[in-house]
């Protein structure tokens, strides 16, 4: 009942697009590993404007996510402007999930029509955390879980938290540290829309790295209801990681936003080249198979929340 208050029967859709799987970062639980032998691609700008043209074929997506890794020499805030800057005709809503940045660089890609910013901490426990980013700029536990700050400083009008659940076998702790970073940047950036973001890891088929735990079905519904009883405004985000039958049936009990036929490496959308994902989605139903899923369960699929007039000043250029 408190997701209906305040949401509704409405589902946000969007969709995320990689852009790039150029990392410098070691996380030991990731597909963009530096040490991961894959190819790695960095799309051009032409690259970019064919999976924006692929992507609206799909659905009616308004609401876009552009991903990379982790490379600020090669695809740093320079290029994820020109992202930003090519997107605006095909999309109204734009928000990235980057490296942390400085909160000039936010307020600059605020200018090029950026809208919100996603950031997984991954796990709140500093001793562990090291263990799993031993090297690159993630390994800087500070400078990450500070980059919340940053975003609420620059202004920026949406912020995604997020933490992985596998990582920690006391996966409440980490979803009570994440509550409680929530409520002190809302005290401080009361502005700001927050969302918050706990994927389960999967285990791996091909001798990688392995979830230290797995939740249950029963305890993710668990999270979802306490992560909604805690905050009955907070965005609420599945991805698809999770599995077609869990997606359906939260949707009516607590999550507000989902992505759906999402691809996980850099031109999936137009070329589906063979190149490096991040990690292999568990629901993999069309854009279409999910609207209709969700239209037969009594939600409202929303494609476009968002519009450019809502902050002229960010498509100034």
């Amino acid at each position: 009942k408190y997701t209906e208050a305040r949401f509704g029967k409405t589902i946000s859709m969007f969709v995320p697009l990689y852009i790039t799987n150029s990392c410098t970062n070691s996380c030991v639980y990731c597909g963009f590993h530096i040490s991961n032998p894959m190819p790695r691609t960095i799309l051009t700008e032409e690259e970019i404007v064919n999976e924006y043209k692929a992507i609206k074929k799909l659905a009616p997506f308004e609401n876009l996510l552009l991903v990379t890794g982790e490379n600020p020499a090669k695809a740093g805030v320079p290029y994820i402007a020109r992202a930003l800057d090519l997107a605006k005709p095909y999309f109204s809503n734009l928000k990235i999930e980057v490296m942390p940045l400085k909160t000039e660089e936010y307020a600059e890609l605020k200018e090029h029509g950026m809208n919100g910013v996603i950031c997984f901490q991954e796990t709140y426990h500093k001793a562990n955390y090291n263990i799993y980013h031993p090297r690159g700029m993630k390994s800087k536990f500070e400078w990450r879980v500070n980059g919340f700050d940053r975003m609420g400083q620059a202004g920026v009008h949406s912020i995604g938290m997020g933490v992985l659940i596998g990582l920690e076998k006391e996966w409440r702790t980490d979803i009570t540290m994440m509550a409680y970073h929530l409520r002190y940047l809302q005290k401080h950036y009361w502005q700001t829309k927050y969302s918050v973001n706990f994927p389960r890891m999967r285990p791996s088929e091909n001798g990688g790295f392995q979830p230290n735990v797995i939740m249950s079905d029963c305890e993710l519904a668990q999270v979802t209801f306490a992560m909604r009883s805690f905050d009955h405004d907070v965005d609420i985000s599945y991805s698809t990681r999770e599995p077609a039958d869990i997606r359906d049936h939260m949707a009516t009990l607590g999550v507000t936003t989902m992505s759906a036929e999402s691809k996980t490496e850099p031109g999936g959308y137009y070329s589906y080249p063979q190149t490096l994902e991040q990690f292999h989605v568990s629901d993999e139903r069309k854009a279409v198979e999910v609207d209709k899923a969700l239209k037969r369960l009594g939600r409202e699929p929303v494609w476009k929340d968002w519009d450019a007039s809502f902050d002229l000043k960010a498509f100034k250029r």
